[in-house]
């Protein structure tokens, strides 16, 4: 099987409220990674990061809970 990265997880959870809500109430990436992996997607901390980069203020905010720790550390703009 292919291995999924956190893109495709991005893509995913717009389809998926509760994935989506999940995801959101973690309480840091280590505990978002842990949730994707149990949904078959393997990616790093880093690969996160970058994905998160990418995305837009609003889609940021509707599946990263938005408490993580300081902010830099999630979304470094």
């Amino acid at each position: 099987m292919p291995q999924k990265n956190a893109a495709q997880l991005f893509k995913a959870v717009k389809q998926d409220q509760a994935l989506k809500e999940r995801l959101k109430a973690t309480a840091n990436p280590d505990a978002f990674i842990q949730i994707a992996k149990e949904r078959g997607y393997e990616f790093t901390v880093e690969e996160l990061e970058s994905e998160i980069d990418k995305l837009s203020e609003e889609d940021l905010a509707s599946i990263v809970n938005p408490g993580w720790g300081p902010r830099r550390h999630i979304h470094p703009r």
